[in-house]
């Protein structure tokens, strides 16, 4: 599976954050593609379960190749909300879920096919053999071409994948949540040689007032004036650094900064600095 080195989230498009128009949202697929940034991540839930027609709506219109695109989306919470009358929040996969999901999220994207489906979050209650029998389904249909998780343990992630192979995990990871570094979720990756995704990938450093940010700011205003880089770009740098070969996603809803963050691709961060903005986060030396 191709995906560009940047995928491209959508969750702030819709009314979860910028509420953009489809013109609005055009030009944010359209920049994506100036920068060779293919990769669009979805989820069903996002903007309310309004998200991914938003989109759909607004691709459908620019008679772009479908072949030259991924889109990425997920399906599995129960969400109540305006759209759904769902008595509580909850997870559910059982098969005709999993299918009834996929087929909304085909319409609302007018698309005949996802490349990639993800199971959102991990359930107590998810049984690896129905869950096989619907992936089972939708590849035989052609409806996904590729399976994976998101923000699954390495041993939930095996549940999973002995049952159905996959191709990725996609979990939070960024200068304020490293735990993926040293949890095991990254080492089985690269195990596996698959790839993983990142979600939330410049963590609250812009939006928190916490220690750690202060740390982190430090040094950060150190490396932009070695670097000659924004905060934004040496903390996705930071990502890419891992031999993981680490998938970002980003959330911006700005064409500006998507073309911004594209230019983390072309910094290296030298070990001693990658160590240095770890020190800072943790708030100690490594052992």
């Amino acid at each position: 599976m191709n995906f560009s080195p940047i995928i491209i989230g959508t969750m702030r498009w819709g009314i979860w954050g910028a509420n953009h128009s489809t013109r609005d949202v055009q030009n944010l697929i359209e920049t994506s593609l100036a920068e060779n940034l293919t990769t669009f991540d979805h989820a069903d839930i996002y903007g309310d379960y309004t998200t991914e027609k938003l989109f759909g709506e607004a691709f459908s219109e620019m008679k772009i190749d479908r072949d030259t695109v991924q889109f990425i989306s997920k399906c599995g919470i129960e969400m109540p909300c305006k759209n759904r009358d769902f008595r509580l929040k909850s997870y559910n996969y059982s098969k005709e879920h999993i299918l009834k999901s996929i087929d909304n999220s085909l319409e609302n994207l007018k698309t005949d096919f996802l490349d990639v489906l993800l199971l959102h979050r991990p359930s107590p209650l998810m049984n690896p053999t129905e869950i096989a029998e619907a992936f089972s389904i939708l590849r035989e249909e052609k409806k996904v071409k590729h399976f994976g998780v998101s923000n699954f343990s390495p041993s939930q992630f095996d549940l999973i994948n002995d049952a159905f192979p996959l191709i990725t995990n996609q979990v939070e990871i960024s200068i304020n949540e490293t735990k993926a570094f040293c949890d095991g979720t990254l080492d089985q990756m690269m195990l596996k040689n698959l790839q993983p995704m990142a979600w939330s990938v410049l963590g609250n450093f812009f939006t928190g007032k916490t220690d750690q940010n202060l740390r982190i700011k430090k040094v950060l205003s150190q490396l932009c004036e070695k670097y000659n880089a924004e905060e934004n770009q040496i903390l996705l740098a930071f990502i890419l650094k891992h031999p993981a070969r680490i998938l970002p996603v980003i959330g911006s809803s700005r064409a500006e900064k998507i073309v911004e963050l594209k230019e983390s691709l072309d910094l290296e961060l030298s070990r001693e600095d990658w160590f240095w903005l770890l020190e800072a986060s943790t708030g100690k030396e490594v052992d």
